[in-house]
Formats: structure tokens, C-alpha cells, sequence
């Protein structure tokens, strides 16, 4: 019988941020894995861009948290990190709901092992809007949930030359928004979507943090390595009443990155059969 190894246990673990993410994924990895925690130090999450605008962001949101990884690693010393990169817009397939897609990765240096997992989730604040009055401005930080989750001031959307962050606080977000008012007739507030200031990002920190950990415990069956987890899926599950296939989903391919196993996991939904509503030929 092969004996599972331990690949992170005792080891320093780097998690890549300045927006206090350490206070949801620390406890979590180090209860898990076994590691020591550090944040980063000397790296700076927000060269590789700004939710806020002052720099956008270059790459697509994995390409950005693998160099969140490789860069902090690199500045840092360490050859373990993990981080998260939110995106923040509209529900891929529920139209004109806001949507947080959290992404995280941690990269192993040591063993040539990069682990990512996603999180999408309709429950976040996310919103902006133009004002003019103080009754707007009450309405929006009423419905973003002000004053628990920040937000942020600008005088135009665009090419804005004064912004206002960090505001959590009614007198200073009222101050701010009537020194905006008087030289610019319009406000442009928005959620501040960092995770120290947005306490419903930072559970979907914490929920795709747990999806992570069930991935590392995962391990492949030939070689043991961690973070064998699913890499497609096929679509045929059969009509219940018809027997015809439909386009939901019936396997899911799993895969090892390490030595390429692959195997198939019949039903992972948990049925055998769909419901006729959902089969084309039923109802076409």
C-alpha cells in the first residue's frame, strides 16, 4: 500500500497580500496543511492593478494571481505562496445579477505544483452610481450596507481627479461627498471591493479558501500527489422519461498535473437521470 506523502507540513507559506486576507486564510491553511503563515512584506499586490482605477489591471485575473505568486515568492524568499484575485461584474448566466468570481492559487515551488480553485457567487455588494443629492447618497450606502463594507468617492467615473477611499465613517463619507458636490455638481460613489473593507468578499475568500483545502486532500491515485481535481466534464445524462441524452452533465474527468492520470467519476451531481423539463426532446 502506497503511504501518502506529506508535502506541506513544517513549511513556510507566503500569502500575497496587503488587504488583510491572512485573517481568513492563515487560521484555515494552518489548521489544514500543517504551515506557518507570513503576509507579504516588501511586494505590492496593487502594481498588478487597482480595483479602484489608479492601475488597471494588464492581465487576465489567473494570469495575475499566478504573478502575484511567482513575484511575491520572489521578493519574499519563499518557495510556498498562495493568493486571491477577485473579478467583480456581471453573472455570467443570470442576467443583470453583480457577481464576485474569486480565483485562488497556491504554488509549490519545490514540488512543481500550481493548485487553483474558483468561487462564483451572486452574494456581494457590488455597485456604483452617480449622485447629486444627500438623500441618493443615503439610499446607496443603505443598499451597499454602509458602514460595515466601505466605499469610495470619486468626482467623474472616468478620468476622475480626486478620489476618496478608506471611507467607512458617516460624517467623513458626507464631508467628502459635499466637498465633491461643490466644484462638480455630480458624485461617483462606489463599493470598495478590498477585502479589509468589504466583509462579504472576505466570506468569499473564506468559502473558496475551503475549496482549495478539499483539492489539496485530493490526491491522485497513482502518484499521490495533491490537487487532483475536476478538469471537464461530459454532458449526456440520460431523460428520465425519454432516455434520451441531455445536455447535462453525467461524468467528470479528473486529473493529476503531476503524471497526467486521468479517470471519470460517473453521476457527480448525485443523479442518475434528469428531469424531462430539462431534455430537448421532451421539451423542445
Amino acid at each position: 500500500m502506497k503511504t501518502k506523502p506529506d508535502f506541506f507540513s513544517g513549511r513556510r507559506l507566503l500569502i500575497v497580500t496587503k488587504h488583510e486576507k491572512e485573517a481568513v486564510i492563515a487560521p484555515l491553511l494552518e489548521k489544514a496543511l500543517g504551515v506557518t503563515c507570513f503576509v507579504t512584506e516588501d511586494f505590492d499586490t496593487d502594481s498588478l492593478g487597482t480595483f479602484s482605477g489608479e492601475i488597471d489591471r494588464k492581465d487576465d485575473a489567473l494570469t495575475t494571481l499566478r504573478k502575484k505568486c511567482w513575484e511575491g515568492m520572489q521578493a519574499e524568499g519563499f518557495d510556498l505562496a498562495i493568493a486571491t484575485e477577485g473579478s467583480f461584474g456581471n453573472h455570467p448566466t443570470v442576467f443583470f445579477a453583480p457577481a464576485n468570481d474569486e480565483l485562488i492559487m497556491l504554488v509549490d515551488q519545490k514540488h512543481n505544483l500550481e493548485i487553483v480553485e474558483r468561487f462564483l457567487s451572486m452574494e456581494t455588494n457590488f455597485d456604483s452610481s452617480e449622485i447629486h443629492t444627500r438623500d441618493e447618497l443615503k439610499a446607496f450606502l443603505d443598499k451597499v450596507q454602509f458602514p460595515s463594507h466601505g466605499v469610495i468617492l470619486k468626482n467623474a467615473a472616468e478620468n476622475w481627479t480626486k478620489i476618496y477611499k478608506n471611507i467607512t465613517d458617516y460624517d467623513l463619507v458626507e464631508t467628502k461627498f459635499d466637498e465633491i458636490i461643490a466644484s462638480s455638481n455630480s458624485c461617483f460613489i462606489e463599493t470598495d471591493m478590498r477585502a479589509m473593507y468589504n466583509p462579504t468578499r472576505m466570506k468569499i475568500i473564506n468559502d473558496v479558501s475551503f475549496r482549495l483545502i478539499n483539492k489539496l486532500h485530493s490526491v491522485c491515485p497513482e502518484c499521490l500527489y495533491p490537487g487532483f481535481g475536476v478538469v471537464g466534464a461530459e454532458a449526456g445524462l440520460l431523460c428520465s422519461s425519454c432516455s434520451m441524452p441531455t445536455r447535462s452533465t453525467s461524468v467528470h474527468i479528473y486529473k493529476c498535473q503531476h503524471c497526467n492520470y486521468e479517470s471519470k467519476v460517473l453521476y457527480p451531481n448525485g443523479k442518475k437521470t434528469e428531469d424531462p423539463m430539462y431534455c430537448d426532446f421532451c421539451n423542445p
